[in-house]
C-alpha cells in the first residue's frame, strides 16, 4: 500500500472547481468534478485548482494555455479575443458586469452562471446605443462606475443649453437636450456646454477721463445671450472675457468723448452709443446684446463739493426768481384792484366793510362814532347817487 501511495496522486476536484494538471511544468490535462488519480512515475505532477463561479479564467498563460491546447480546453473554456476596434460586454445571467477593451483576451469558464459576451464594432460608430447609455451612465453598481468612465464619455445636456461634441479636436456635432454616450477608446472625446440663458457682465470700477478732463469712477451691467454656439465656439476661447473687454473699451470710447454735465444730463443716450457700437461687432461671433445701462457714475470728492455748490446756487437763483415773480403779478394784482376802486366809491365802501368784518373777528369789542345807521344810510346814498 505504500508504494502504492506513492505512485499515485490523488484529486478531489469539487462541482463548481476545475484543476488543471501540469507535469514537469508541461500542460497535460484539465480535471473535471469528482476524485481523480493521476500517476507520478512520469515526473513530478503540479496541480492548479479553480473556481469556475468567478467566470473568467485569470491564469497568467491564459492566452498561451488556450490557444496552444484548445482542444484540451474546449469543454471547459469559452475564449474571446477583440480587435483593435471592437469593444466587449460581458454579461453574466443578462446581467452586464464588465466591459472589454480593443485588443483584450479573456477565456471563460463553462458550466458556471449564464454568460454572453456583446462584441461592439467602433471602427466609425462610436456612438452607444440609449438602452445601453442609460446603464452605463447610471445604472451600474458602485464597483464598475470606474470601469465605465475609462470606457465612455457619458454626458447630460440640460434644457436650454447646447452641447459641442470634439471628436479628435474636431467639432462634429451640436447636441440637443438629452443623454449622450461615445466610446473613448483610440479616440478623444469631449462634450463642452454652453448656455443659451441670458447673461450678465459686469464692468466695475472703471477709472475714465471725460473730455472737460474729470476723473470719473463708473460701474457697468450688460445682458447677453448666445444665438450661434458652433460660431462662438470656434471662434473664441472665453466668450464671457471678450464680451468684458469688449464693454470696457467702448465704455472708455464713449466717455472720453462726452463732457461731464452732458454725461450727467443723458445716461439712457450714453448706454445707447455703447449698445450700438458693441452689438455689431458681437453679432459677428454670434452673441446677441440684450441690454447695456450704467448703474453708477461716481464723482471724486473735490468734484462732488463743486457740484454741490453749483446745484446749490442754481436752486437759489431759481427760488428767487419765483419770488421775483410771484411779487410782480401780487403788485399787478393790486394796481388793478386800486384803479377798479377809484371808479367805483360802492366796491370801496364795500372793501372797507370786508376789511372791517376782518378786523372785527380778531377783537372782542369795537366802537363806532356816529352810530351803525348813520354809516348804513351814507351807504345807501352813496349807491343812490344822493
Amino acid at each position: 500500500m505504500k508504494s502504492l501511495f506513492k505512485l499515485w496522486k490523488t484529486v478531489d476536484v469539487a462541482d463548481h472547481e476545475r484543476a488543471l494538471v501540469f507535469r514537469r511544468n508541461r500542460f497535460e490535462k484539465v480535471l473535471g468534478p469528482g476524485r481523480s488519480r493521476i500517476p507520478l512515475f512520469g515526473g513530478p505532477v503540479r496541480v492548479q485548482t479553480h473556481d469556475i463561479t468567478q467566470g473568467a479564467f485569470d491564469e497568467a498563460m491564459a492566452k498561451f494555455l488556450v490557444k496552444t491546447y484548445g482542444d484540451l480546453f474546449a469543454d471547459h473554456l469559452h475564449a474571446y479575443e477583440l480587435s483593435d476596434h471592437q469593444v466587449g460586454l460581458f454579461y453574466r445571467d443578462n446581467h452586464l458586469v464588465d466591459i472589454w477593451p480593443p485588443g483584450s483576451f479573456r477565456a471563460i469558464w463553462k458550466g458556471g452562471d449564464s454568460v454572453r459576451v456583446d462584441i461592439v464594432d467602433i471602427t466609425q460608430d462610436y456612438t452607444i446605443d440609449k438602452k445601453l447609455l442609460g446603464l452605463l451612465g447610471r445604472g451600474l453598481a458602485i464597483g464598475k462606475i470606474r470601469t465605465a468612465a475609462y470606457a465612455i464619455s457619458y454626458n447630460e445636456v440640460p434644457d436650454e443649453h447646447v452641447g459641442l461634441l470634439t471628436v479628435n479636436g474636431k467639432l462634429e456635432q451640436l447636441l440637443q437636450p438629452g443623454c449622450y454616450g461615445y466610446w473613448k477608446y483610440n479616440r478623444s472625446v469631449t462634450v463642452k456646454l454652453l448656455d443659451l440663458r441670458l447673461h450678465t457682465v459686469e464692468v466695475n470700477d472703471q477709472e475714465i477721463l471725460t473730455k472737460d478732463r474729470v476723473s470719473l469712477r463708473i460701474n457697468l451691467t450688460g445682458t447677453y445671450r448666445i444665438t450661434d454656439p458652433q460660431t462662438v465656439s470656434l471662434k473664441l476661447n472665453d466668450s464671457k472675457a471678450f464680451i468684458y473687454r469688449g464693454l470696457q473699451l467702448h465704455l472708455r470710447e464713449t466717455v472720453g468723448t462726452h463732457t461731464l454735465d452732458s454725461l450727467l444730463a443723458g445716461k439712457d443716450h450714453l448706454n445707447i452709443a455703447i449698445a450700438t457700437g458693441i452689438r455689431d461687432k458681437l453679432a459677428q461671433y454670434g452673441i446677441e446684446v440684450a441690454s447695456v445701462g450704467l448703474k453708477d457714475i461716481i464723482l471724486p470728492g473735490d468734484m462732488k463739493l463743486i457740484l454741490n455748490q453749483v446745484v446749490e446756487a442754481q436752486k437759489e437763483s431759481e427760488a428767487n426768481l419765483i419770488k421775483r415773480r410771484e411779487e410782480t403779478q401780487a403788485m399787478r394784482a393790486l394796481h388793478n384792484t386800486a384803479k377798479m376802486m377809484d371808479n367805483n366809491p360802492v366796491l370801496l365802501r364795500l372793501k372797507e366793510l370786508e376789511a372791517l368784518e376782518r378786523v372785527s373777528t380778531r377783537i372782542d369789542k369795537i366802537s363806532v362814532y356816529g352810530g351803525l345807521d348813520s354809516v348804513l344810510n351814507n351807504l345807501v346814498n352813496l349807491g343812490s347817487g344822493k
